[in-house]
């Protein structure tokens, strides 16, 4: 890894924000009373044209518009690349609303138009896709498809043609993109997949939208990033017991998965890691040192009011799971359920009422709530809504969902956590956050986002016990972020590049 941001790059929670399509008109409509709609429309074009003189050589490009206003970004577009001696031509898939701001910034585009068809595609050298934007809700039309599909290199403009800017799910066909310009933020489909493998580098472009939108447009959605939660760090007279206790159910048939939670919750910085493993407490006993393995009766150990927070569900059957975790919840405990809770709960998500944070993997959800249907983002916000807990959907676009609907799609990681035993590490770590302090929602963003970090660090090929190596580091460079100087509010936040991420499994 490199070395950490600087204070000045830890974005406001205001820069985090993802509007979800109907969200972004909505911002579109408010910030027009300030600055006009054709402004924006010429700020964006600007905006396209600029990152694609910055990142392509000057070739034969040929704009595809739509009739909207996505397509009035492109008559810009065009114009802007001529302006600058650029060899450019559009293709029109329909014309624009007459009288509308499209139809006005398709006016003023004086270059050549030639036929929408993959013949004119074929002889370009790049096409800037300004067809459909993030709002597009129906599959596109074969038609449509093929002339997109001949295109040898493609810039999209908001997002690529095809893609649901809400969930990331491709309505039919939509290019591979080598990059895509947005404007004003990204949206959940740049981070969700499958569309954020479209998208190619990811440019988010300032247009001039007033600061004042983000006063009257309530946006739950989050890109997951320190400056969305703050991790607290060490102070001068911090003690095992300020720093946070975690308690972790163990099993009696598969206490690796104990282990690897424990392990995770002691190296991201818990004051002390106790594992109740009753009768089979033997299996525990030559671990690490500093793990307290005890033999006692959950009853007993839950009368230590020291011990609010508790893991349960790796590595346990669901016989265990029936025994310990009722108990917990009935003693108003912290609980973090995840692996064998799932079983236990398969078709029953009312079992897992009471629990504050959950950590399933898609499998593991759908064998509790049924597979998604609106998407990732929509299922996790319903899950978290019906039982009253945080849900974290692990995947490659981890979603982290809170009862009350805000949510944060997570992009820090990588397919090296894709590996047998990394979720119980995500468990602990949130474990560790959350006997710090910090609240659910927040510690199980922070603890993804961790997670993440100790991945990149791992390097290639790393098993799920050399995470720990990385979680300390991991969780400063948190700290070190959460206490930066934050990103002035409307800030551009232009040339953002997602970083590629893995699944948790």
């Amino acid at each position: 890894m490199g070395q950490p941001q600087s204070k000045s790059e830890c974005p406001s929670v205001t820069a985090l924000l993802l509007p979800d399509p109907a969200e972004m008109a909505l911002i579109d409509r408010v910030g027009s009373r300030t600055v006009p709609v054709r402004d924006l429309m010429e700020h964006a074009g600007r905006g396209v044209a600029r990152a694609v003189m910055r990142h392509v050589a000057p070739c034969r490009v040929l704009v595809l518009c739509g009739p909207g206003n996505n397509g009035g970004d492109g008559y810009v577009t065009a114009r802007r690349l001529a302006q600058a001696g650029w060899p450019v031509a559009v293709a029109a898939l329909a014309p624009p609303r007459a009288g509308g701001d499209a139809a006005a910034a398709a006016a003023e585009w004086q270059g050549p138009r030639v036929a929408f068809t993959a013949d004119e595609v074929i002889r370009a050298d790049l096409v800037i896709d300004a067809v459909f934007g993030a709002g597009l809700s129906r599959a596109i039309e074969p038609d449509l498809a093929s002339v997109l599909a001949a295109a040898r290199r493609v810039v999209a403009v908001d997002m690529p043609s095809g893609i649901d800017g809400a969930t990331g799910r491709v309505l039919g066909y939509a290019p591979s993109a080598e990059m895509t310009v947005t404007f004003v933020r990204a949206k959940p489909g740049h981070l969700l997949l499958p569309g954020r493998e479209r998208l190619g580098r990811l440019v988010v472009a300032d247009i001039g939208m007033p600061a004042t939108v983000w006063d009257t447009v309530p946006v739950r959605t989050w890109r997951n990033a320190p400056g969305l939660w703050q991790v607290p760090g060490l102070t001068v007279d911090s003690h095992k017991y300020a720093r946070g206790v975690v308690s972790i159910c163990g099993g009696g048939t598969m206490p690796g998965a104990a282990r690897l939670a424990a392990g995770a919750a002691r190296t991201a910085g818990a004051g002390l890691v106790r594992l109740a493993a009753g009768s089979a407490a033997a299996l525990y006993r030559m671990t690490e040192p500093g793990l307290i393995v005890d033999d006692g009766d959950l009853s007993g150990l839950l009368e230590d009011r020291r011990r609010m927070v508790w893991v349960c569900g790796p590595g346990l059957t669901e016989a265990e799971v029936g025994r310990a975790l009722p108990a917990l919840v009935e003693a108003g405990r912290t609980v973090l359920a995840d692996a064998g809770v799932f079983a236990w709960a398969a078709g029953q998500p009312e079992r897992l009422v009471g629990v504050g944070v959950i950590t399933p993997h898609e499998g593991e959800f759908a064998r509790v709530f049924g597979a998604p249907v609106n998407g990732r983002l929509e299922a996790a916000r319903a899950a978290a809504r019906r039982i009253g807990a945080v849900v974290v959907l692990k995947g490659p676009d981890t979603v982290i969902a809170a009862p009350d609907g805000r949510a944060a799609i997570n992009d820090h990681a990588t397919a090296a956590l894709a590996t047998a035993g990394s979720g119980d590490t995500l468990t602990g770590i949130i474990a560790a956050l959350l006997a710090a302090g910090m609240e659910p929602w927040d510690a199980a963003c922070a603890g993804v986002w961790i997670h993440g970090e100790a991945g990149m660090r791992a390097g290639p090929w790393p098993v799920a016990e050399q995470f720990d190596r990385h979680l300390g580091a991991a969780r400063a460079r948190a700290v070190s972020l959460g206490l930066g100087e934050a990103t002035p509010r409307g800030a551009d936040s232009r040339h953002c590049r997602l970083a590629g991420s893995g699944g948790v499994r």
